[in-house]
């Protein structure tokens, strides 16, 4: 494909991807307003319920121990499972008030926020003995401040003059700083973790994750985009362009690996915990810096995650040299794939995955940390449900892209379920056994980030009118400004994109509404209109696998039309040959 080809590739696929969010209501709802203000209303109570209790029992500690009214300095056990190496005299970082901030806007409550920011402003230091996780601290404390600092400043939530001069930028900055000190590897890649006043300890592991050193980019270069600093954005790049270097021949990557050596140490891999954010951050990244080689790595990433782990409406994992299944389970952290599959415009699909993970929590009333497929059985050890957020998430992305009704019952389901099981009278609490019922004291930070913000824009997504915006794994929005992208010729630039034009303007077309799949342009047909392929689906190659239903079967990566199961149990256009 030549230069100008892609140009004009990208551009539509930009328009495509992130202007979902305007596709038209389907009519006949289901849903009255009534029933729709009193679920936002019920939502905004689990919000204030939750962070109400960490501000009287826990702040400006991390995290509230909900059972006890006590609180935790967590940010250092975070990714930290053996509780190893920590710190003696850390008194938090105020970590739930980070992450609460951005939900404080979209609920419309400025006053809070600006309370927050403030605060923050005045008291919050990094210079701590405190050893922490890299990716952790990277999506929770500066994905937060990034994202507070730009809701700060922008013209629908902005501070009153004199009252904020960018001091969260120059925390965010003075916490990327510190950062550097990780990626000075022989490969670039970062060391997971790094002591926030000493930076890499002595003789501390080499292993990390590939989410670990692979999500980090839309941070960091977030960062280099608001200070002018390019170091940020240089190191999450190179790390990425070296994980990405270290891919198979299938195009697959293995779960983790040493930062010193480029070797891999765990060669299975999936969609699940480990290379979640990997792949959501390509796509993500794609969009808000524009860069073709970050789509380029997540079309030939994304093709293989459909060839090698998907399963119907399930995804397995494999070995990454091979392709060969090897552990038949499910995570609650894939919850998000239907969500990354709504970006790209994979909308059957995504309803598919969505559905299965939907079953999976009527089963048990909340999504278990890990079910056994081929056994059909939990995990038994990871029977626990940490307040989660993916598929809320999820059913977000599919109600802003169909419109569909339906995904509002879903929320209404979640909603009633963490209200019945996991609400207490000092905040909301994790689940330890999803067979029991029997409750943890931990209120996770990202309850307040993720969940309830995902829940709440279900039922008043007047946040998103007239901002164009991508979330963070975190929950954190960031805005897409044209400024942050690479240059386009105006020739190439469609009269209908108005992002260019202004930044405030949104994007008014749709990959729904327009009825073609965003993905690859192939070969050039003698009509007025180019010929899409789609991105994520590609013939079925599993020998053992049939289909029993329509709905496994998605969109043919051709025609973009919807491909049907046969009488014979395999998947393909017999209702549309012509």
């Amino acid at each position: 494909m030549n230069s100008s080809a892609q140009i004009k590739l990208w551009v539509l696929q930009f328009l495509l991807i992130l202007s979902f969010f305007s596709a038209p209501a389907i009519s006949g709802s289901r849903f009255s307003d009534a029933k729709r203000i009193y679920m936002r209303e019920k939502v905004r109570k689990m919000f204030y319920h939750a962070y109400e209790n960490y501000m009287a029992y826990a702040f400006p500690h991390d995290e509230l121990k909900p059972l006890t009214n006590t609180f935790t300095d967590s940010l250092s056990q975070l990714g930290n499972l053996k509780l190893e190496h920590l710190p003696q005299n850390y008194n938090g970082s105020a970590l739930t008030l980070i992450e609460s901030l951005s939900s404080l806007v979209v609920l419309g409550n400025n006053t809070e926020f600006e309370r927050g920011v403030l605060w923050l402003s005045d008291n919050l230091t990094f210079d701590v003995d405190a050893r922490i996780n890299l990716f952790e601290c990277n999506i929770r404390v500066l994905g937060g401040l990034l994202s507070a600092h730009i809701l700060a400043t922008d013209s629908k939530s902005r501070l009153a003059d004199g009252l904020y001069n960018d001091q969260l930028l120059t925390l965010a900055e003075d916490l990327g700083q510190r950062f550097l000190c990780a990626f000075d590897t022989p490969t670039g890649l970062p060391y997971a973790w790094i002591n926030l006043k000493y930076g890499v300890m002595e003789n501390d592991t080499t292993e990390t994750s590939t989410s670990g050193c692979g999500s980090l980019i839309l941070e960091m270069g977030t960062l280099s985009r608001l200070t002018g600093d390019a170091r940020y954005e240089a190191a999450a790049l190179r790390a990425l362009r070296k994980l990405w270097s270290m891919r198979s021949s299938l195009n697959l990557l293995g779960t983790t690996l040493d930062v010193v050596t480029g070797e891999w140490i765990e060669y299975s891999s999936g969609i699940g915990a480990g290379v979640d954010s990997f792949y959501e951050y390509l796509i993500k990244a794609y969009i808000l810096f524009g860069s073709t080689e970050l789509w380029d790595m997540f079309h030939s990433a994304y093709l293989a995650v459909q060839k090698y782990f998907r399963h119907g409406s399930w995804y397995h994992e494999a070995d990454m040299r091979t392709g060969r299944a090897t552990y038949w389970q499910l995570t609650s952290l894939q919850a998000f794939w239907p969500g990354l599959q709504t970006l790209v415009g994979d909308i059957s699909s995504a309803n598919s995955s969505h559905r299965e993970f939907f079953h999976v929590w009527e089963k048990f009333g909340v999504l278990p940390e890990r079910y056994l497929l081929d056994r059909d059985m939990l995990h038994p050890t990871e029977k626990y449900y940490p307040l989660r957020p993916e598929l809320a998430e999820s059913t977000f992305y599919l109600y802003q892209a169909t419109k569909d009704p339906w995904y509002m019952e879903v929320g209404e389901s979640l909603v009633n379920s963490l209200n019945y099981y996991t609400k207490v009278d000092g905040g909301f609490a994790s689940i330890r056994d999803v067979t029991t019922m029997q409750l943890e004291d931990h209120q996770h930070s990202f309850f307040l980030s993720e969940t309830c913000k995902y829940l709440y824009l279900l039922y008043d997504d007047t946040f998103l009118a007239d901002r164009n915006i991508i979330f963070t794994t975190e929950g954190h929005p960031l805005p897409i400004r044209s400024s942050w992208h690479e240059k386009l010729p105006e020739t190439y630039i469609p009269n209908n994109w108005t992002s260019l034009q202004g930044e405030n303007q949104a994007i008014h077309a749709s990959a729904m509404t327009q009825q073609v799949c965003p993905a690859i342009a192939t070969t050039a047909r003698e009509c007025n209109s180019p010929v899409f392929e789609s991105a994520c689906h590609v013939p079925d190659v599993h020998s053992n696998h049939r289909c029993k239903r329509d709905d496994e079967c998605g969109i043919d990566s051709t025609t973009c039309r919807q491909r049907t199961c046969s009488m014979a149990g395999y998947c393909g256009l017999w209702s549309f040959i012509i």
